[in-house]
């Protein structure tokens, strides 16, 4: 007999739109980036023919995910443009903007807003001790940077995802204390949606030489992790990141409730395709868990949102009920 179907797991139908892979951050553990100047950057008129070819299907967010130009390059000007039109271009098309391009200015947050619905960064972890090991070339991830970038956006009330990357040379200490921190500017701005628990997961273009997350710890570390965050915050998982569909199941009976954004690529992990909808429905079904889609922007923060970006989030809110999503 089949369980009834009385709770729920998100996910975001998105699309993955580069700006450029290139990024001034040699992070020993990165699958994503190129070289400075030896990729070209992402066009309007190529990013809007697949956006055109998105249009009438359940797609709704497009993830601007972007590599890094240096803050004091020549080009920086000119990066930042590009991120704010494809932004511009995805919103104008009907989509719904999220956007994740590394460090930014308060400036920059405060001019994206205008085209997002949502933004993030990945705190990964707030120990200085990984500057010597995996950051040690990446300017960029400086801990208290990174944690100012979530104040900034508290301040600016953009609706936040951020998160943790596990098994990058950090102690157990490390994940409580970055959670904590996490915890506490949540409970001052109340704007982060979602925090994601991604275990490292070896590719072939990495340098750093250490083995996978253990996945089998990911249920434990979920379990602690809700009880650090306040309830209003998501867990968020990558399934294609926990291969065991047992343990996939584990980690949501621990607390996880959203599988992020799923597309057709994983730019972040390119050696681990993304779990499509159907599949992801398959695991979770017989379990007793319902898998419903949802817009990058949680409900209770809409009206942080102008009113030309409520329009576009209303229109999806009733194309939800109206397709059937869930």
């Amino acid at each position: 007999m089949l369980i009834s179907h009385t709770r729920s797991v998100t996910y975001s139908p998105a699309y993955t739109i580069v700006p450029t892979y290139e990024c001034f951050n040699r992070c020993t553990y990165c699958n994503f980036r190129t070289e400075p100047g030896q990729s070209p950057w992402m066009t309007l008129s190529a990013a809007e023919s697949i956006l055109l070819q998105l249009q009438n299907q359940k797609t709704c967010e497009i993830l601007i995910l972007s590599g890094e130009v240096h803050p004091h390059s020549s080009k920086r000007q000119a990066w930042f443009e590009r991120i704010y039109d494809l932004c511009a271009l995805a919103l104008a098309m009907g989509f719904l903007p999220h956007t994740n391009a590394g460090l930014l200015s308060f400036e920059e947050m405060q001019k994206l807003k205008n085209v997002n619905v949502s933004m993030g960064l990945m705190l990964e972890q707030l120990t200085p001790a990984l500057l010597n090991t995996v950051h040690r070339h990446a300017p960029s991830k400086l801990p208290q940077v990174r944690l100012q970038q979530l104040q900034w956006a508290g301040e600016l009330q953009i609706p936040f995802t951020t998160g943790l990357l596990l098994g990058i040379g950090e102690t157990e200490h490390d994940w409580w204390e970055t959670l904590a921190a996490i915890s506490d500017l949540h409970q001052r701005y109340h704007h982060i949606q979602e925090v994601i628990l991604q275990p490292h997961s070896p590719g072939n273009q990495q340098t750093f030489n250490a083995e996978p997350f253990d996945p089998y710890q990911l249920p434990d570390v979920i379990a602690k992790a809700r009880q650090i965050l306040p309830l209003d915050i998501t867990i968020q998982i990558p399934p294609n990141l926990v291969k065991d569909e047992r343990w996939l199941l584990a980690c949501i009976k621990a607390g996880a409730r959203d599988l992020g954004g799923i597309s057709p690529k994983d730019e972040v992990n390119p050696d681990y395709p993304h779990l499509q909808e159907q599949t992801l429905r398959e695991i979770l079904q017989p379990a007793g868990w319902d898998l419903v889609p949802r817009l990058p922007i949680y409900p209770h923060l809409d009206h942080w949102l102008s009113g030309e970006l409520q329009t576009v989030v209303q229109h999806w809110r009733t194309q939800m009920i109206e397709l059937d999503y869930g």
